[in-house]
């Protein structure tokens, strides 16, 4: 069964215009998330639960444009979880702090990968409300930072210590929870882990299908929010639960023990194909079975693949000198069992050897590790000092294999029953994908992908037809972008939403008459544009090495030859073709500033800036140099407006002059969320040279934040970030004030201030032909 949004028109209504117009933009992307009963009981029905607590829509605006990467990390259910969180602290918190908790929860999901510790994070969020309101906030803006460094529990250390030392001074609680204090740091720096699950799940989950080709599936678990020791790795039902963190140990990283763990409990799941008979016996008699199914599993692995030894000997480090503790002793029994250049003459060890190597033909025997335990138990010194719960091995990569015990089985029916639920992923694909990917023709129960045929010809018409129904203009699907935040010098992911719309239609006539009332200027541009226009084929003559050789230069050089002179080795031609490899996009700040009249007239710089770009497309048109005008304006980080008024393979016509004249300018200014995404429009373009042209009459602004500095240092960010694709910025600025932040942003010659606004017309088109000359 499929939902439509259009069957919920009465619920959009009442979310307010603008929560509408987000959930209409973010529809296809929830649709792949959520299954058709979260999409209303999680995603519509959570959206009106949030906008019923008649807190604003800010909040609302949030909720949708984050919950589906909530539900795409963690599973819809994850979604009412925050939900739950969000409604509860409604009473103890402002809507800015539950907003910003929502506004990070995929950043949470993300860097925590399970839903079980994502709860844990929601109930660290809850305490701590109670007990430090005020370092909440610093905190979750700092989020990214804390849960990059360290796990749940070790973020959990470092909030309660700050809580317990600042819990009546709230100016501490915020430097504290905004890691501005120097105890902050130095618990911090205390509980960072070496190297966490989440960076490494895919690099270990492409190592284990290498080996087995087959997936499996791994969570993170977290044990250590008393200890900084953990849970140990385990099985249950078909997931491999591994911990949220491994620190390096005697020259071997967290990713070495990741590998070691991972391919262990992935060998058990192989190679046990039978649960044992009987529950785990008690005392020494289960210790030594789960020593001898270790070793049997590993041993299979290593003959399939002789390389895993290597992974897990370093971490087999028991010897004689250790002593003969039962703890010591099951470790240097398990080390004999792998390592054979590994000497040890204790009675047990030898004892315990021997008898695996009799069986070693007969490893695929499932009861083997159950009669090694039962017949060595009885022999196993120490018997009466033996503490099941203490004395185990420290192989810190090894399971506490309960997989192989029945209790450890009595949930996998009901995971396969999860497992068999799991909703197919819709997947939109191109034709061409379509016809040279697509193995099979239909997708059976097992498929994790649905692929569904949408060009772009087709969701373009869909999305027309549907919007010019409502007499409301068409928009894209969301397009996310980090955003730069230099008091943390670190990346917001997924901060800023851009929304690309078309642009409506104007007076044609507008345009056409700027050819009467700029002939003079036309006439300047028409020698201009003859001067830049490609020059064909050049021939260098008298060059060291070139296409062909230089008849004239031969013949002088055989001259100095008969003087006994020497000749001029430059006896070549080469020839050069000379054309413009250049592609420019026009970029255009289209914020409410624009509609300012200029000295007093009646001429806005909106109506300059339109004239101004027409002239230079209709020169552009005529170089033959790839074009595009675009423009942008926001309000706030999760509603950047992009319009595109013409494109690269769209010839400068009718139809754009008409966009061009329906400009608009309305709201602010995010510059760096605009440029990120010129930039990526523009790096796709195959010429050698790419140009982005900017124009604005303003530094970067928006109604969302107050720091003059933020967006500054982001557009700054951004034009760094685009320079490595290749693309080259270059800023006119009409603001003439400019001086004071436009060379930070762009650099020292990369701009152009343009104080008397009334000459942009004759000006711009006159800085692209000097800066693409």
């Amino acid at each position: 069964m499929s939902i439509h949004l259009e069957d919920y028109r009465e619920l959009l209504e009442d979310l307010g215009p603008h929560a509408a117009e987000v959930m209409e933009a973010s529809w296809q992307e929830a649709a792949r998330a959520f299954s058709s009963h979260g999409l209303k009981a999680y995603y519509l029905e959570g959206a009106q639960a949030l906008h019923s607590l008649s807190r604003g829509s800010e909040l609302v605006v949030a909720f949708i444009q984050e919950a589906p990467d909530v539900a795409r990390e963690l599973g819809e259910d994850a979604v009412q979880d925050l939900l739950s969180a969000a409604i509860r602290l409604y009473s103890k918190t402002s809507v800015a702090v539950i907003t910003l908790l929502v506004s990070t929860a995929p950043v949470a999901a993300r860097r925590l990968g399970d839903r079980s510790l994502f709860n844990g994070y929601l109930r660290l969020l809850d305490n701590l409300l109670s007990q430090v309101p005020r370092g909440v906030r610093p905190m979750l803006e700092r989020l990214d930072e804390l849960l990059t460094h360290l796990t749940l529990g070790g973020l959990r250390r470092w909030a309660m210590w700050g809580a317990q030392a600042h819990r009546t001074d709230p100016e501490a609680q915020v430097a504290y929870f905004g890691l501005q204090s120097p105890e902050s740091l130095s618990v911090f720096q205390k509980e960072r882990r070496g190297t966490l699950f989440v960076d490494v799940q895919r690099r270990i989950n492409i190592y284990l299908r290498a080996l087995w080709a087959r997936d499996f599936f791994m969570r993170p678990t977290s044990g250590d929010f008393e200890s900084r020791e953990g849970y140990r790795p385990y099985i249950e039902g078909y997931t491999l639960y591994l911990p949220d963190a491994y620190d390096d140990m005697d020259g071997l990283t967290g990713l070495d023990l990741y590998r070691a763990a991972a391919a262990h409990a992935a060998a058990h799941m192989v190679y046990t194909r039978e649960m044992l008979p009987e529950a785990e016996p008690r005392g020494v008699a289960g210790a030594l079975v789960g020593l001898f199914e270790d070793a049997r599993v590993e041993t299979l692995a290593v003959r399939a693949f002789p390389g895993l030894r290597q992974i897990w000997l370093p971490l087999h480090r028991a010897t004689p000198d250790d002593g003969d503790e039962p703890a010591v002793l099951l470790a240097r029994t398990a080390r004999a069992l792998l390592d054979p250049d590994y000497r040890d003459d204790h009675p047990f060890v030898t004892r315990a050897l021997e008898a695996f190597e009799a069986r070693a033909d007969n490893l695929e025997q499932p009861l083997l590790a159950w009669e090694l335990g039962q017949e060595l138990a009885s022999t196993f010194p120490l018997l009466g000092s033996f503490n099941p719960a203490q004395d185990q091995a420290d192989i810190v990569y090894r399971d506490d294999n309960r997989y192989i015990w029945d209790f450890g089985r009595e949930d996998e029916s009901g995971e396969v029953v999860r497992l068999g639920e799991t909703r197919h992923q819709r997947r939109h694909v191109s034709l061409m994908e379509m016809i040279n990917e697509l193995d099979v023709p239909g997708a059976g129960d097992d498929a994790e992908e649905i692929w569904v045929l949408s060009t772009e010809f087709f969701r373009d018409s869909e999305e027309t037809s549907l919007n010019e129904q409502e007499g409301k203009p068409p928009i894209s699907l969301p397009f996310h972008y980090h955003e730069w935040d230099y008091q943390m010098q670190l990346e917001r992911p997924h901060w800023c939403t851009l929304l690309e719309r078309r642009p409506p239609a104007g007076d044609l006539s507008l345009i056409e008459d700027l050819a009467d009332k700029h002939r003079p200027l036309i006439a300047r541009l028409k020698y201009l544009i003859e001067a830049m226009q490609p020059q064909g084929l050049i021939r260098m003559r008298k060059q060291p090495d070139g296409d062909e050789l230089d008849v004239n230069a031969l013949v002088h050089a055989m001259v100095d030859l008969r003087l006994g002179e020497q000749p001029d080795p430059r006896v070549f031609i080469r020839n050069i073709r000379k054309v413009r490899d250049l592609s420019v996009l026009l970029l255009i700040d289209l914020s409410e500033s624009t509609n300012e009249t200029v000295g007093g007239s009646e001429t806005r710089v909106l109506d300059l800036a339109r004239e101004s770009t027409a002239l230079l497309a209709g020169a552009l048109s005529k170089i033959g140099d790839p074009f595009a005008i675009h423009g942008f304006d926001s309000d706030g980080r999760h509603d950047v407006e992009y319009f595109r008024f013409k494109d690269f393979d769209a010839p400068y016509d009718d139809k754009v002059k008409a966009r061009l004249a329906g400009m608009t300018g309305q709201m602010s200014t995010r510059m760096g969320t605009a440029i990120r995404h010129a930039g990526e429009i523009l790096k796709r373009q195959p010429t050698h040279k790419k140009l982005l042209l900017l124009l604005t009459d303003g530094e970067p602004a928006d109604t969302d934040v107050r720091d003059p500095q933020y967006l500054r240092l982001d557009a700054k960010r951004a034009v760094e970030e685009v320079a490595r694709h290749g693309v080259f910025t270059f800023c006119i600025s009409l603001d003439p004030h400019a001086d004071e932040y436009v060379e930070r942003i762009f650099g020292a010659r990369n701009f152009a201030v343009i104080d008397n606004v009334e000459r942009l017309p004759d000006r711009l088109p006159m800085l692209y032909a000097g800066l693409t000359r």
